[in-house]
């Protein structure tokens, strides 16, 4: 075992706990912003689709019932502008880290193939090379990448740690080098519908791939959109020269989404309403939160869709997080996404608005 976990990083958050720790010692409890897990309720149509289908004795399918794959199709034509999308476009996952950390293995790379993924980055993204001892590396600009024994290229918008958004005008630029390089692209797309200074554009819209899906995978989670991290829920749609061996080698590897889960999906991406509800709560605690930050001397950088607010006191982000822990507020430090967020820490919305309120008010007299 200790052959395999030799690959591994440490595990970021196992650094936090003396701050958290801190943090808990507030008079007032910790204001927990260092982690993107939803705290609000996950919406009723989705708990009564869930429970309808509880009675659920059989082994479900890895490729997912009809009714989920018809619900894919339809949410990636109406909510993303995908064209011509079917059933083989589609395939879904156990939740998206999944995902992530096995697709290089999955994908056959091994010793001798590359995976690149942005500078600032989610760790996962280089513990799924490790995984399968590929080659990683990261890049500000793909296009600058040798293409020589490059993979897999992961691209992030809107991005986790820093909300930055990729223009559609860049995106179409990316996929076009890739495809002349024959380079598969995988694009983490999460966060797409939380959108706040920039309206993100998907992979699989045609302007961007010339309505053609060769060579393009976009990855989808219903986490943050729908509050159902706890559910596993996700979905991957592109190529189906791509999704077809990957799902017959989920199928021998057992990788199937439970059938309750299934028809809670199929709830939630027939369902627009609770989105737009989730994205007002998001949208209220961002701007409390951005607003409290810059008055206590912060700079926010990027930060114009996802759930985050990537924040700098222009110091090592060790120091803003034992700042931050003594006022009873834990954040991610930067550097957990690579060397260039040093500086830098992540502020997640994911708290609920009486927490926001206490962490605004702990901001303003600190």
């Amino acid at each position: 075992m200790s052959a395999v976990t030799d690959r591994l990083p440490t595990f970021p958050w196992d650094r936090l706990a003396p701050f958290k720790k801190t943090a808990e010692a507030h008079p007032d409890g910790i204001v927990d912003l260092s982690v993107g897990t939803p705290v609000d309720p996950v919406p009723e149509v989705i708990q009564k689709a869930l429970i309808a289908a509880a009675d659920s004795p059989g082994y479900p399918t890895v490729w997912g019932t009809p009714e989920l794959r018809d619900a894919i199709t339809g949410w990636l034509t109406r909510r993303l502008g995908a064209e011509g999308v079917t059933h083989h476009h589609v395939l879904p996952i156990v939740g998206s880290k999944e995902l992530v950390a096995w697709l290089p293995t999955q994908l056959g790379l091994g010793p001798g193939d590359r995976v690149a993924h942005p500078r600032l980055a989610y760790p996962t993204y280089e513990v799924g090379a490790r995984l399968a001892r590929a080659q990683y590396e990261v890049y500000d600009d793909p296009t600058a990448l040798d293409p020589e024994g490059l993979k897999l290229l992961w691209l992030n918008s809107p991005s986790n740690p820093t909300g930055q958004v990729l223009p559609k005008a860049e995106l179409t630029r990316i996929v076009a080098w890739a495809r002349a390089h024959g380079i598969l692209v995988f694009s983490d797309e999460c966060y797409l519908e939380l959108g706040w200074e920039a309206d993100p554009v998907s992979v699989l819209h045609p302007d961007v791939n010339g309505g053609s899906y060769d060579g393009i995978v976009a990855v989808h989670s219903l986490s943050k959109r729908s509050n159902l991290a706890g559910y596993r829920a996700a979905f991957l749609a592109g190529d189906p020269a791509v999704l077809g061996p990957l799902l017959e080698i989920r199928k021998h590897g057992g990788l199937m989404t439970s059938a309750p889960t299934q028809a809670a999906a199929v709830a939630a991406l027939g369902d627009d309403e609770h989105v737009r509800v989730q994205r007002e709560r998001y949208a209220s605690r961002r701007e409390a939160l951005r607003a409290a930050l810059l008055a206590h001397g912060f700079r926010i950088e990027h930060s114009e869709a996802s759930l985050y607010l990537w924040a700098t006191r222009d110091e090592s982000c060790w120091d803003t997080v034992a700042h931050l822990a003594d006022l009873g507020i834990l954040v991610a430090p930067g550097d957990f996404y690579g060397e260039a967020g040093e500086n830098f820490v992540r502020v997640a919305l994911t708290a609920t608005d009486e927490r926001v309120r206490a962490a605004v008010a702990r901001l303003a007299g600190g």
